[in-house]
């Protein structure tokens, strides 16, 4: 039977209001709204990456297609910022840019994945990811993980264990992490390679935050012995160097998979933009005294941050998450403290978009805004986050 006036099946849940029903009647507001619902920074990036002019004016056909795998020069910077930071050499067949990192994931799942295979999900998570699955008919299975860690009696190779099913097909996992700003640490690493070598899983590591530990840097997923052949991880830059409108991140992994996903990106996007691949290339190659400032600085407005919610700072990333069930009105849902935090001034991303076992958190990004348009926003936020 034709199903013209009807959506596919596989769209329905998704949402470009993922991250805040509100943001809409947010623009109506007269009086200023400090946007701290979205993962962004209000730094721009390293300076070398905003010569795009430049590369119009003498380089030939900057505005051509680039070549499917990427800019050379960037694949380049790449393997030299690889090699630089952890040692390692990645085979140059087996990298490939992408048109940004949601995308990569994107494609990264539908290259790995059957329709109807089940993506384990440890939560909370990045809220694109578990519409990513869905778009591609795959099943996303929520785990309850990062906040468990620590607690007594949580053991999280049992609980990923007791997640596998049959059509189990792979495990997603981000560290250092978006939304906790935590950093996995060894043993649960363990638990994760030991639960994908059993039942003989892929690993989708995002990288997202590499760059963004305050501490000692964390070794990545990717580079265990015991998970090689079957991780595929992501990068971005939009995180890294400030330059998430540019839509440039990066994947590698074993050959068999990297021909997969390179096949899916030829027939999804085809290539990442040309001039922003040339940035791209130019922050890798200069941007470390940039980024190094930039980790002082977000690491500072994670303190200030958690100091105002009354919890412990981030270890890394961009965002705290927090549970209000305590500030909650009698009666009231979270969306009624939403509404009142936008009538604050103050928009945050809920809960729930991290994962259905939390219907009364919120996600709170501290770099969204410079430090004085933040410390503005958590004076209005902190009377709302008390009892």
């Amino acid at each position: 039977m034709p199903r013209h006036p009807h959506p596919a099946s596989t769209s329905q849940g998704l949402s470009d209001r993922v991250y805040s029903a509100l943001a809409e009647r947010a623009r109506g507001r007269g009086a200023p709204v400090f946007p701290l619902h979205v993962g962004d920074t209000w730094l721009a990036p390293p300076d070398a990456a905003r010569d795009e002019a430049r590369d119009c004016a003498h380089r030939p056909r900057t505005w051509n297609y680039s070549p499917i795998q990427g800019e050379p020069v960037l694949l380049d910077a790449i393997r030299s910022r690889v090699r630089a930071r952890h040692g390692a050499e990645l085979d140059p067949e087996c990298l490939q840019v992408m048109p940004g990192a949601t995308t990569g994931l994107a494609v990264a799942v539908a290259a790995l994945l059957e329709p109807g295979d089940e993506l384990l999900l440890p939560s909370p998570f990045w809220p694109l990811i578990r519409g990513i699955a869905r778009g591609r008919g795959c099943v996303p299975v929520e785990v309850p993980f990062f906040t468990r860690l620590g607690e007594a009696g949580f053991d999280p190779e049992r609980a990923l264990e007791a997640a596998v099913g049959p059509r189990t097909a792979a495990i997603y996992v981000n560290t250092p992490h978006n939304p906790t700003g935590r950093v996995l640490p060894p043993a649960a690493l363990d638990a994760v390679a030991r639960v994908a070598r059993r039942h003989d899983l892929w690993v989708i590591a995002d990288e997202a935050y590499e760059d963004l530990a305050y501490g000692e840097p964390p070794v990545p997923l990717w580079l265990r012995p015991d998970l090689a052949g079957r991780t595929v991880a992501m990068h971005t830059l939009s995180k890294s160097y400030a330059l998430a409108g540019a839509r440039i991140g990066y994947a590698h992994g074993p050959p068999p998979a990297m021909a997969a996903v390179r096949g899916v990106q030829a027939f999804d996007s085809y290539c990442a933009a040309r001039p922003m691949q040339l940035a791209a290339a130019r922050a890798l190659a200069g941007g470390d005294a940039w980024q190094a400032e930039a980790r002082r600085l977000y690491a500072a407005a994670g303190r200030a941050a958690a100091a105002a919610a009354g919890v412990a700072a981030p270890e890394a990333g961009t965002f705290l998450f927090l549970d209000v069930s305590g500030a909650l009105r009698p009666g009231e849902g979270l969306d009624g403290f939403l509404e009142r935090c936008l009538d604050a001034g103050v928009l945050v991303t809920p809960g729930p978009a991290c994962g259905r076992d939390f219907a009364t958190w919120v996600r709170l990004c501290f770099t969204a805004v410079p430090p004085a348009d933040l410390d503005r926003a958590l004076e209005r936020l902190a009377p709302l986050l008390r009892p």
